[in-house]
């Protein structure tokens, strides 16, 4: 009997111990957040948007490393602050914060440098990835990001695994 008690009270306990951030993501506008280190600019230029995007390329086969921003190793969030940082562009350093900040908007109107967010855990819908999209035109949307597996590439929004992940974009810039 007290062999069933402790079980049932170390289930409840592993159960109820989520160290992962659920994000509840809406379609709704929020306000730009986004902080340039010396002067607040609500437009970025599209060769600072292209600085950024090969910036983040000079990236591609870096290993995946939680929590890392280097060449040494480099997890999907580290990825987006690091390149946006190449232009003085300050985000948060979570893919939770980042999925609230910006405004949001439709698949079908993604540009070069919007996030695109992702939620790949089996049977939750929390967003935990996220990419920036370095190539968009009608009906095909290219982004480079950090996967765990094959740490930093480009993949194309079309591809089944990602397409069926796909739960927003945003516009931080």
């Amino acid at each position: 009997m007290k062999k069933i008690i402790f079980l049932l009270v170390l289930m409840i306990s592993f159960t109820s111990c989520n160290s992962s951030k659920n994000v509840v993501t809406r379609k709704s506008r929020t306000t730009k957040t986004t902080n340039r280190t010396a002067t607040a600019s609500k437009n970025i230029s599209s060769k600072e948007i292209k600085n950024i995007i090969d910036y983040a390329q000079t990236f591609e086969g870096t290993r995946y490393k939680y929590g890392g921003t280097t060449k040494r190793g480099m997890d999907c969030s580290g990825l987006v602050v690091t390149a946006f940082s190449k232009e003085n562009v300050t985000l948060p350093r979570t893919t939770g914060d980042l999925s609230t900040r910006g405004d949001w908007i439709d698949v079908k109107d993604v540009q070069e440098g919007d996030l695109l967010f992702f939620a790949t855990s089996k049977n939750n819908r929390s967003v935990n990835h996220v990419g920036i999209v370095t190539n968009s035109r009608p009906g095909y949307v290219e982004f480079i990001h950090s996967t765990t597996s094959r740490g930093v590439i480009t993949s194309k929004l079309s591809e089944r695994y990602w397409y069926l992940a796909y739960v927003q974009a945003r516009r931080v810039m």
